[in-house]
């Protein structure tokens, strides 16, 4: 199965045509994950652009979202309006799927900071409980996914060691490295984020892969073959 995903396109602003070439040069995958920031400041119309992109290449692929930090709480009704159905958006939520005579399950979530931005501090009260629940959120719903295939979603980092590039000190606004524990807990086959735009594509925690699939980094749609995952740690010497 060939899962496809990709983020961050807000450094394109409303230039689109890269995404309309990198669509161009995917073959439609199995399913496609979004990892969120898709546009740049509110604009949710593009969400409209990219699945008329997605039908003119006539994908009929399912496609599962999260929202990013660009995509405001209060802009998100609009977004699936903007969708209409055709892009699912997950927040601390899971989804089953048949794929090819295989149950897949996604949880998807925005994810969590360790450090909460200056404006999130500011605007939104008890963030750091909020974090917390949503973290205990996530690692139940992965714990009760009986499915084939087990997906997490994210847009911020779920480890600190996809975000070697960035500068440390600032590590703790780009992702929550407390999600480690729960992808070896519950052991995903892999996990996806966004969000850390001068990271690296891939990094490991425990047997787990976790792939960084910004625009940025990548500069192409990341295609994912769950029959060919990559293995780090021990588990690359078992067969």
């Amino acid at each position: 199965m060939i899962i496809a995903a990709i983020s961050d396109l807000d450094p394109l602003g409303f230039d689109l045509d890269p995404f309309w070439e990198m669509i161009k040069r995917t073959k439609q995958p199995d399913l496609f994950l979004l990892g969120g920031d898709i546009y740049e400041y509110r604009s949710p119309e593009i969400y409209g652009l990219i699945i008329d992109f997605l039908k003119l290449r006539k994908w009929k692929c399912p496609i599962v979202a999260v929202f990013g930090n660009r995509e405001f709480d209060e802009d998100r009704d609009d977004i699936r309006k903007t969708c209409k159905k055709r892009i699912t958006f997950l927040e601390e939520q899971s989804i089953e799927l048949k794929i090819k005579n295989k149950k897949v399950g996604i949880v998807g979530t925005e994810g969590s900071l360790d450090i909460p931005t200056w404006w999130q501090w500011k605007n939104i009260p008890g963030i750091k409980k909020s974090y917390d629940k949503n973290r205990e959120k996530v690692k139940k719903l992965l714990k009760n996914l009986k499915t084939d295939i087990k997906i997490l979603l994210m847009h911020y980092a779920p480890t600190y060691k996809t975000l070697k590039g960035e500068e440390r000190e600032i590590y703790g606004v780009l992702g929550s490295k407390k999600y480690e524990k729960i992808l070896i807990e519950t052991r995903p086959d892999f996990a996806v984020h966004g969000h850390a735009h001068y990271g690296i594509p891939l990094a490991f925690v425990g047997p787990v892969p976790v792939f960084n699939v910004c625009f940025t980094i990548n500069r192409k749609i990341v295609e994912i073959d769950t029959n060919n995952l990559p293995k780090g740690g021990l588990a690359k010497f078992v067969k």
